[in-house]
């Protein structure tokens, strides 16, 4: 019997991302039930279809095998949750086994009637359906090659992972082993509302409309007996049993998300290429930054009896809020940054505190937009255009992407290297690297660029970050280029 599998499922077990399958429905070439795609649909679209090569079979083999002690304890749940989870297919397949031996009863007793009828009357049409009842059971019986791969491993990852369902938004995402359902849902991208997550807020509670969850971390958060009653339960402290239904509330816009002050911990300080650093921050882990891709933030260090000061772009991805990266070059510690002076002067260790404020700004994906996105940036504005680029990777919506990132000065793409990962890890992802005498000119250059990209940069929600004249020159590009200004995200930095 063929499963209906969920869109976010469905992509995992092919390898391929959900726009394409979004994409092949849309075409007529793959039917679904209700956002729902058939076991068998998929196998009869993707014919040579091979699990073990699709990356899904990896998720559990090196587990099963257990030979990796990391990966078994990231990926499989805790010995409670795995006697669950098999429980509750056991349940499963009994169920399916009894109605199988019902229906295969059923089946029996009306051939025998439709037997007795075509011996008493043998007319064409009763000798019609006798023979389809014949066929159709020698055909189920002798069958051996019909076997479902697809649902078989859809089987296999529920017990690994538990698939969640978010109302109203209708977001999906994955529950691997015994981590937290915040914490999964972070890292899918989304957006959730959450505070301490620590279990001490409770900013973090939502509804479980359907399945069951268990407690996986103390919380002291007093839920009250009508929020019991109603089955909220605090995000931070559970994790997934089963799949969920989850109502849940999530930051559409900036304005959703709170201003924060949290004291972070330098974890390291190092050198992208000789005129750029990267400062990696670690939040504590009962006092995360809450924020969305693109935004930034104020850090501040009390060195050699002065307070350092600097605003600076958040260059690293909210799935990964604990740790907290920026990219701060020596152009801005000469142009009287005091806290980009003060790190180029070494006065910023491993292990010194910073204080986070904020975080600030409006240049975050538009994620309800269908369009393809492109990236323009110029030297630093590469920062929030890689917080962006990871999220948009993580929310796996965006039909295509491309990041044109141009430089002022020789070999400045300090992270060009991740920019090929990406191009060559990921279909529909381009990167286009420049080279200009100043940011003007590496404005229209850029626009000039995606000119020639397909689609077309006309067709596509653009984000642009670099200093003024690169924003201004970009902009100015863009819009001549046919790009509404509506669909022209700007920073400057």
């Amino acid at each position: 019997m063929s499963q209906l599998l969920t869109l976010s499922r469905a992509a995992q077990l092919l390898g391929v991302s959900r726009h394409a399958l979004q994409k092949q429905i849309r075409d007529g070439e793959l039917a679904s039930q209700d956002g729902m795609i058939a076991s068998k649909e998929l196998q009869r679209a993707y014919p040579d279809l091979r699990i073990e090569d699709s990356g899904v079979f990896e998720k559990v083999s090196p587990a099963s095998r257990g030979f990796v002690k990391s990966a078994r304890e990231r990926i499989l749940p805790t010995k409670e949750i795995l006697a669950q989870r098999l429980f509750g297919q056991g349940n499963e397949l009994a169920d399916a086994r009894r109605h199988l031996a019902h229906y295969r009863d059923l089946i029996e007793v009306l051939r025998e009637k439709v037997s007795t009828l075509v011996r008493e009357n043998p007319s064409a049409g009763l000798k019609d359906i006798e023979k389809t009842i014949n066929d159709g059971l020698a055909a189920l019986v002798g069958d051996h090659e019909s076997i479902d791969r697809v649902a078989a491993m859809n089987e296999v990852l529920r017990v690994v992972e538990a698939h969640v369902r978010v109302r109203p938004s209708g977001h999906e995402f994955f529950v691997e082993g015994s981590e937290s359902i915040l914490d999964a849902a972070l890292h899918a991208g989304l957006a959730p509302s959450y505070g301490c997550g620590n279990g001490n807020c409770g900013l973090c509670k939502a509804r479980v409309v359907e399945g069951e969850v268990r407690q996986v971390r103390d919380f002291d958060y007093p839920l009250s007996e009508a929020e019991r009653a109603q089955n909220y339960k605090l995000l931070c402290s559970h994790t997934a049993v089963t799949d969920l239904v989850l109502e849940m509330i999530e930051a559409e816009t900036p304005a959703d998300i709170p201003e924060q002050q949290v004291v972070a911990r330098v974890k390291n300080v190092s050198s992208l290429d000789e005129r750029t650093f990267l400062l990696h921050l670690e939040s504590p882990r009962t006092n995360r930054l809450r924020f969305l891709s693109g935004q930034r933030v104020t850090l501040g260090i009390y060195s050699n009896r002065a307070d350092c000061r600097g605003n600076y772009a958040i260059a690293s991805c909210p799935c990964d809020d604990r740790n907290l990266s920026f990219h701060i070059s020596r152009a801005q510690a000469e142009a009287g940054d005091e806290f980009a002076a003060c790190l180029f002067a070494g006065g910023v260790h491993a292990g010194d505190s910073v204080n986070v404020r904020g975080p600030f700004g409006d240049f975050v994906l538009d994620q309800k937009s269908p369009r393809p996105i492109a990236f323009v940036c110029c030297d630093l504005g590469f920062a929030p255009v890689k917080s962006l680029v990871e999220h948009a990777l993580a929310i796996d919506s965006f039909p295509a992407i491309t990041v044109c990132w141009a430089a002022t000065r020789p070999g400045g793409q300090y992270l060009a290297n991740q920019c090929r990962a990406w191009a060559d890890a990921l279909d529909d992802f381009r990167y286009v690297p420049l080279d200009a005498p100043d940011d003007a000119a590496a404005g229209r250059a850029a626009v000039a660029a995606l000119a020639d990209d397909v689609p077309g940069v006309a067709d596509r929600d653009v984000y642009v970050a670099g200093n003024e004249a690169f924003v201004s020159a970009a902009t100015a590009a863009l819009q001549a280029a046919g790009v509404p200004k509506e669909r022209i995200a700007a920073m400057e930095l």
